[in-house]
């Protein structure tokens, strides 16, 4: 019988493809030996030179814990294959075994898994010193090495290619046990997450286009919108300069879009989409113990992880000591306040930007762009707005790396834990502070005729008479639309392009390996052990894919979270967002997939039970979520001033039955400013007010004023605080739902606690065993 390795499988394949021959391979009995990390580095003909010197030093301390290390010279770089003696991964799989967190795992029983050695390797090669106290993330920033990679294993990649990383399985479910076999429980939590989250996103999605339905439905036939269509009212001008009056009936289809989103129908599903995140948590917290519990990780702890392995790179370390300092504290916190009222000013930029560009697109000679100048500067809003989140993505990461700086931790996993929740708030504030401002001051700050609030002597933008929410919707739909079509693309190209280049070089060495196959790749007792040049060639495969680091999995799951923002956060405004979420993640999963397999560097295997602190960060969106639709609805829509016009101001109200409830609701939300007015005549300058022909004595604008004073009336303040009193009603019976909902679901399965129980009883079983046969044995 014969045996084959994974190296040989693949290297028969690409030799029967190019015509060599194909008899059978000799017995090998024995495993090839396996590279578990390789450095490369430019070849330095100097031995004096500084960098080589370092360079030596650093791999003369690799060798001095045992550990191999293969050089191959190729053009102008020499390539490092590094390969860690077996009795460092005894070592951890005994210290695993005493330790109290994790003395069941599955690393504990059978043999080592690539994925483990992999990242013990890596820890090892971070904690190795040269004696300047350089490592070797000191040492590739100063250009002594140029970078360094973990190896693909070739025919696990290749079964994940067939299983999971293939355009075609977009529909199939996810292979997570091999994925955390092959990149870790890391890696395997979060596509488990990203999947959990798609499918319980088609729920959420249904409900919206049920009340996007809903609002078509009536799309001709409600009353306000045939109000808006077939008014004859005399708007007042938006701007100050060049700027006429305009008829409520050229407004039409904006009264329609807004229809859309903004009615009966969007309280019920704010408050549906606020429970929906609670369920979403409580759902995935039991969802993960099932296969946390079935990967033997349950009860694995960071800190002690780390431990382990500092013993297992030096038996003599000593503890890195928790460290606080008040003087850092407050300076950090200093740092970020800073930071964050810097991200607050480009906001601000944002809405000078829009309050300038409407009044000059008005002056333009395009008359589409003209007549439709408060919905054109809105969209190049969101679009600049876009372009700033870009920009400013990667500001965040330079500030909030050097403020971990600044803090010291005493390990990575703080480190980490640290720049996620530090990034995640400067991206929030980058993404939403434009949106809070569209949605809670967009048109309430703005004043009225006579005493209009300046920016630089630029008039505040006006909300629309049909409402606020559609300026909302449109930043939402162009933000969302931009940042997920466009953020797709990006990551998918670059490393394609890498990997057509790797694909020229690689078959390059083909041809100079054509026959050594079968003899210069055996030793002398027979044993797989490829020549310098298929090393070389699946090296070399590796080192030109896309370079992956420890940001390459945050950036996955911090652009997953900003999405489950915008779904939760103002889907009262956007009833499709989850619609667009979900349509996203199908595509999303597939393009991670193949990204990671067939595009990209392998990640360093990294094991976890949970995903860490976007838990936490997931929880707070959800409150934010509860706080934020219960603004948009009592504050943003008209849906309290229709609530309040219904049974107070309304022909209803008076007990009329046969008129509509809400007949005449747009001419009761306007006001009055006439042109004789002596406060009217600072802003309107008599030619301004000539339209269609006919001389103009007054105008009406969205507010509830006084036509003498200007004075707010009686039934501004009432729906002020009918306002202020739905938003803490809504709030209340929400976040009760919320608290029931998650006291209903309970985190851990009956099912988990159990096979939990089990494990402990036979882990103690086994070690009483094991004592009695040691007390037999001494006896």
């Amino acid at each position: 019988m014969f045996f084959r390795t994974a190296e040989e499988s693949l290297e028969l394949s690409d030799r029967q493809k190019e015509g060599y021959s194909t008899e059978p391979l000799l017995p090998s009995l024995p495993t090839q030996k396996t590279y578990d990390y390789v450095l490369v580095a430019h070849q330095v003909d100097d031995e004096r030179d500084q960098k080589a010197q370092r360079q030596r030093a650093f791999i003369q301390k690799l060798e001095e814990k045992n550990i191999t290390v293969k050089r191959i010279e190729h053009d102008d770089k020499m390539f490092f294959g590094i390969r860690a003696p077996n009795e460092m991964f005894k070592d951890y799989q005994y210290l695993l075994k005493v330790s109290d967190s994790c003395n069941w795992c599955g690393d504990v029983r059978g043999s080592v898994t690539q994925a483990t050695r992999i990242r013990i390797v890596h820890f090892i090669l971070l904690q190795t010193f040269i004696n300047t106290g350089e490592n070797l993330e000191e040492l590739i920033k100063k250009g002594v090495f140029e970078t360094m990679f973990c190896l693909h294993e070739r025919k696990k990649q290749k079964q994940l290619k067939k299983k999971w990383a293939r355009w075609s399985g977009l529909f199939t479910g996810q292979p997570v046990n091999d994925v955390k076999n092959y990149f870790g429980e890391k890696v395997a939590l979060y596509y488990l997450w990203l999947g959990f989250y798609t499918k319980l996103l088609v729920p959420a999605a249904a409900l919206g286009v049920v009340v996007f339905l809903y609002g078509l439905a009536f799309f001709n036939s409600n009353p306000l919108i045939m109000e808006v269509c077939q008014s004859s009212i005399i708007m007042c001008p938006r701007c100050d300069k060049r700027c006429v009056v305009w008829q409520l009936s050229d407004t039409c289809a904006y009264a329609k879009v807004s229809h859309l989103f903004d009615n009966e129908g969007t309280v019920a599903f704010a408050m549906c989409m606020a429970i929906w995140a609670t369920l979403f948590l409580e759902l995935w917290k039991r969802h993960r113990a099932r296969h946390v519990s079935q990967w033997k990780v349950y009860d694995w702890c960071e800190e002690e992880e780390e431990l382990i392995l500092e013993i297992v790179n030096d038996p003599n370390c000593k503890p890195k000591q928790f460290r606080h300092s008040y003087l850092r504290s407050t300076l950090v916190l200093f740092l970020v306040t800073v930071m964050l009222m810097l991200i607050i000013g480009l906001a601000h930029a944002l809405v000078v930007f829009r309050v300038v560009a409407a009044p000059l697109m008005s002056e333009g000679s395009w008359e589409f762009i003209r007549d439709h100048a408060n919905t054109v500067a809105v969209m190049l809003g969101a679009v600049l707005h876009y372009l700033t989140m870009q920009i400013m993505t990667r500001v965040n990461r330079w500030v909030s790396l050097k403020l971990c700086d600044i803090e010291k931790t005493n390990s990575f996993a703080a480190t980490e834990r640290n720049f996620t929740v530090k990034m995640f708030t400067f991206q929030f504030f980058t993404l939403f502070s434009s949106l809070f401002y569209v949605a809670f001051f967009l048109g309430r700050i703005n004043g009225h005729p006579g005493n209009y609030v300046r920016i630089a002597g630029w008039r505040l933008e006006e909300c629309h008479p049909s409402g606020c929410l559609t300026d909302l919707f449109i930043q939402m739909a162009v933000i969302m639309l931009l940042k997920q079509t466009l953020n797709n693309i990006f990551e998918f190209i670059v490393p394609w392009l890498k990997s057509c280049l790797r694909r020229k070089t690689a078959k390059k060495l083909q041809r100079k390996c054509g026959h050594c196959y079968r003899k210069a790749c055996r030793d002398e007792q027979g044993r797989i052990e490829p020549c310098d040049v298929c090393k070389l060639r699946h090296w070399l495969s590796n080192y030109h894919l896309a370079h992956t680091d420890a940001f390459s999995l945050f950036n996955e799951f911090l652009e997953m979270v900003v999405q489950f923002s915008f779904t939760t956060i103002f889907v009262a405004a956007f009833p499709l967002a989850p619609l667009l979420a979900l349509i996203n993640n199908i595509f999303e999963i597939r393009l991670d997939a193949i990204k990671m397999v067939r595009l990209e560097r392998r990640l360093v295997p990294r094991k976890t039970n949970d995903i860490g602190v976007w838990t936490k960060v997931l929880e707070i969106i959800g409150v934010l979520a509860v706080i934020a639709n219960g603004l948009v609805i009592g504050v943003s829509s008209d849906f309290i001033p229709r609530l309040v016009y219904r049974y107070r101001y309304g022909p209803c109200a008076n007990g009329s039955t046969s008129t509509h409830c809400m007949q005449g609701y747009i001419n009761d939300t306007l006001s009055t400013a006439y042109v004789r007015h002596q406060a009217v005549r600072t802003d309107f300058i008599p030619d301004q007010m000539i339209t269609g022909g006919f001389n103009v004595t007054q105008c009406s604008y969205r507010d509830y004023r006084s036509d003498e004073d200007y004075n707010l009336t009686s039934q501004f303040w009432l729906v002020l605080a009918v306002r202020f009193a739905f938003v803490i009603l809504f709030e209340h019976v929400v976040v009760v739902c919320k608290f029931i909902a998650a006291w209903f679901v309970p985190n851990n399965p009956i099912q988990v606690k159990n096979d939990r129980l089990h494990d402990k009883l036979d882990r103690l079983k086994e070690e009483l065993r094991e004592s009695k046969r040691s007390k037999t044995t001494d006896v």
